[in-house]
């Protein structure tokens, strides 16, 4: 496979039947050159030529990011991207092999979703990049408050009263202000005696409560945040360590995917099964920027993908790490 090729050809899928051509391409080539990926399919007893749709495609289970080297070839990683996890849980290593790739993708995919960062003040409620320099999360938003080019835009997790003057400074300019935070902090921030009018802040939850607030599910979550910070509408970012995509919800609670990501769900009994639109279960990704790694995960989310390929989020597998919401499904 042409990796160069490859990857211009994912940046400009536009239309379903040229994602699921190079989707089948790329688990054609990750079956075989990517040995964790290979080892799983041979104890599943797959034979790969038999695998002629999406559907048929087995997904790794994700915590194989915690136990397993996720390369596609031989390659010394530019970066090696670590999930939060809590505790002295161990986390999921994920490791880069061209960082172009990743910032192609979510400088793309918010462009799609929101447009130019340069229309934005990005205020973060966000611990900076030299306190995380494995997280992902922090790698995109560091780019992307350098694409704003505004003063302003930055980080301010734990400087309440910067981030309130940068709210009414912002509100005030000819910019639209995004208020991106780990949902901990954004409820912190309700708290503020000097909040300032949030009307037109666009709003964004990044994540869970990382161990420092009990997980609360999506729509309650959500509720408290609009009423404690007076806001019609929370947006949601979903991404984590192991993809180099990320999926957008403005509000609805139903995300969407860039053109080259797509969602599907899974029987919680039958990791093999996929289920229809509509119906809920463990959430698998295919996610085609990691062309490096494996693009074919097998999620701890619960949720529900529906006809249109949105998705929304219902929970967590019981017992598994905190990322979201901690619960076990129930059909709806």
């Amino acid at each position: 496979m042409d990796d160069h090729k490859f990857i211009e050809g994912l940046f400009s899928i536009q239309d379903g039947s040229k994602f699921e051509q190079m989707a089948m391409e790329l688990f054609s080539h990750q079956a075989v050159h990517n040995d964790t990926y290979a080892t799983y399919l041979d104890m599943l007893k797959i034979n790969r030529e038999r695998i002629q749709k999406l559907d048929d495609i087995p997904f790794l289970p994700i915590e194989f990011f915690k136990s397993h080297h996720l390369a596609t070839g031989t390659w010394d990683a530019e970066i090696v991207f670590h999930s939060s996890g809590t505790g002295s849980d161990a986390v999921s290593k994920h490791p880069i092999k061209d960082l172009s790739v990743y910032r192609r993708s979510f400088i793309n995919g918010f462009q799609a979703a929101y447009g130019n960062p340069d229309s934005y003040i990005l205020l973060c409620l966000l611990p900076n990049y030299t306190k995380n320099p494995h997280s992902s999360l922090i790698f995109m938003t560091d780019a992307l408050i350098r694409l704003s080019g505004h003063r302003l835009s930055g980080y301010y997790l734990n400087e309440d009263d910067a981030l309130c003057q940068a709210i009414n400074v912002g509100v005030a300019s000819d910019r639209k202000v995004l208020l991106m935070g780990v949902s901990y902090a954004l409820l912190d921030l309700m708290n503020n005696p000097n909040l300032p009018d949030m009307s037109d802040v666009i709003v964004m939850e990044t994540g869970g409560m990382k161990g420092n607030r009990k997980e609360m599910l999506k729509e309650e979550l959500h509720l408290t945040l609009k009423n404690g910070l007076g806001v019609g509408e929370i947006h949601s970012e979903y991404g984590m360590a192991e993809l180099l995509s990320q999926a957008y919800a403005k509000g609805n609670g139903r995300f969407t995917c860039p053109p080259w990501m797509r969602v599907s769900a899974r029987d919680v009994n039958d990791p093999l099964k996929p289920l229809g639109p509509g119906r809920s279960g463990g959430l698998n990704i295919i996610d085609l920027a990691n062309v490096y790694s494996c693009a074919f995960i097998a999620t701890q989310d619960l949720g529900k993908v529906y006809a249109d390929g949105l998705f929304e989020l219902l929970g967590r597998f019981d017992a598994s790490d905190i990322r979201g919401c901690n619960l076990l499904l129930a059909e709806q």
